[in-house]
């Protein structure tokens, strides 16, 4: 953000204004556009970062910023299409998964199957969603201790196996997969500073932190080209038939973008008057 702000000559003040009002904008067009799909298979997983400070630091900060710490991104990918159908930033908790389901099932217009990891809170959440209208597995994975060189420092232990478990319905076992959402999620986290384990360039606030994800929604689903698919998941998904830039993004801004008025004070003749 401070190199585009010397880049274009301007405070980065403005450059964060015209963040934020890129991601109110993508979540709006997100919102209104991301309906009606007609997936068969959903993965679903969340993310983790921060905000302000890591977990364990909140307690000491010299100034307290009011949503600190750990943030969690949930995360909920069309299989075939790789369309993102709908995100949730927030915490890792029952709460949260319920709003984000209900978000889910509200996008999809047909029975679909779901996969998520061993996370206890997804069975309620999903029943809740669905109805019960849903075929639901989750793929528990199995991990090993941490290696002793790891000690101190941020190392996932190794994964040892997997199990494949149904929870409601009849899902297709061959389909029981978290591979495609879990590939998306490092997409993002590669993508965007923010989500780098050991950095400075975290988010400061939790508003942020939300409009970014908000806007690389909008740039992943309908701007870049799918390595495999060779289109957009927006294209994949039938919800557009062209690939979009990000001029397009800045046209969305200037339709809901307040139209300049006249000025509410004018000078005439040397004076001052109200307009």
């Amino acid at each position: 953000m401070r190199s585009i702000s010397r880049v274009c000559d301007v405070s980065i003040n403005t450059v964060a204004k015209m963040l934020a009002d890129a991601g109110k904008v993508c979540m709006t067009f997100h919102d209104e556009r991301v309906v009606k799909l007609r997936s068969r298979r959903v993965q679903v997983d969340e993310i983790w970062s921060f905000c302000a400070a890591k977990q364990k630091n909140v307690a000491t900060m010299k100034v307290p910023v009011e949503r600190a710490g750990d943030v969690w991104t949930w995360t909920a990918l069309d299989a075939d299409s790789k369309l993102i159908v709908s995100w949730l930033v927030g915490d890792r908790n029952y709460e949260h998964a319920e709003f984000f389901m209900d978000d889910v099932a509200a996008r999809i217009d047909r029975r679909v199957q779901i996969t998520s990891d061993g996370l206890k809170v997804y069975v309620d959440a999903v029943e809740t969603a669905f109805a019960g209208l849903v075929d639901y597995a989750q793929l528990v994975k199995v991990y090993g201790a941490a290696p002793e060189s790891a000690m101190g420092r941020y190392s996932p232990p190794e994964c040892t196996g997997a199990k494949k478990v149904r929870v409601l319905g009849n899902p297709d076992v061959d389909h029981v997969s978290t591979s495609y959402v879990e590939r998306s999620n490092l997409t993002l986290r590669m993508h965007n500073r923010r989500f780098t384990r050991l950095t400075n360039a975290f988010s400061k606030r939790f508003e942020s932190h939300v409009h970014m994800v908000a806007l690389y929604t909008v740039w992943y689903n309908w701007i870049r080209i799918h390595k495999t698919l060779r289109v957009t998941p927006a294209m994949a998904a039938g919800l557009t038939d062209r690939v979009w830039d990000m001029a397009d993004i800045v046209a969305l801004m200037d339709e809901v973008a307040p139209k300049p008025g006249r000025p509410k004070t004018y000078k005439k003749r040397g004076e001052e008057v109200a307009g």
